[in-house]
């Protein structure tokens, strides 16, 4: 027996037609990241040579945007397709993904508050594993060199954290020119330098400590990251919530949906 909310069951146009605008948008944005992801990688020369996706052993960004990608594609697609289809496996493959997601959003965030010191030290874990790949990838350059000129800081814990990487170690078996330097994104922006200085950071840390306050950001992006967090609490709070939102609002609209063309064919059964 169903509970329907109207005298004769229907399937509503207005839930319908909702969701479908509601993912095309997602399927237009995953159809994005996809053209964007697949061209970094051509021009990489990825597509030609997928051995250097394993070859490098830190996070690769086009990677990221590629499995943002295909999940927004996959889940638009299913969406717009069952709704405009009424197909009932396609939407309780939407909803359920999206309630997957949901609460694996939930469960990160909860065992990031309960569990702080061990998420700090896989943060410095994986900023460390990068650094040592900094020079592999020029999208992972890119991405390092804007977090640190953006939180202006060097480094996972600091300066020294650049020792992991083969081209800045300070070791004497080291031939790299910028040995016992720094990126040029740790250096301290000069206002009156128009052109940026890429060699800021050579032979910097042969210094003693004293004076790097000078020229370069003496402070650890994981020491800025946390400092960061508690001045946009409300902001990062914000965006989780306009995020659930969404995915709630989404999820409503697929069960609606489902609800009606369930009670359409049951009364049709009879």
């Amino acid at each position: 027996m169903h509970y329907y909310r109207y005298s004769n069951a229907e399937v509503s146009c207005w839930y319908k037609y909702l969701l479908f605008s509601y993912n095309i948008v997602f399927w237009l944005a995953g159809m994005a990241f996809l053209a964007a992801g697949l061209w970094a990688w051509s021009e990489k020369g990825v597509l030609s040579d997928l051995t250097k996706v394993t070859g490098l052993h830190g996070l690769d960004p086009v990677v990221l945007v590629l499995v943002v990608g295909v999940v927004m594609f996959t889940l638009g697609f299913a969406g717009c397709v069952g709704a405009l289809r009424e197909n009932i496996c396609l939407l309780k493959f939407f909803c359920g993904t999206i309630v997957f997601i949901f609460l694996l959003e939930l469960a990160v965030a909860v065992l990031a508050v309960l569990f702080q010191d061990w998420v700090r030290d896989k943060v410095k874990e994986f900023f460390e594993n990068n650094i040592k790949s900094y020079r592999d990838d020029i999208d992972l350059q890119n991405l390092i060199d804007s977090l640190q000129k953006i939180n202006h800081c060097c480094g996972a814990q600091g300066p020294d954290d650049w020792d992991f990487n083969i081209y800045f170690n300070c070791s004497s078996e080291s031939k790299s020119r910028e040995k016992c330097g720094v990126p040029f994104s740790c250096c301290i922006p000069d206002p009156a330098q128009k052109v940026v200085n890429t060699q800021c950071g050579y032979d910097v840390r042969k210094k003693s400590k004293s004076q790097w306050d000078d020229q370069i950001f003496i402070k650890g992006c994981i020491v800025a990251l946390e400092a960061w967090l508690p001045r946009n609490i409300y902001v990062v709070a914000g965006v989780f919530i306009a995020i659930s939102l969404l995915q709630i609002f989404g999820i409503f609209l697929a069960r609606t949906l489902i609800s009606d063309i369930e009670a359409v064919k049951a009364g049709n059964a009879f």
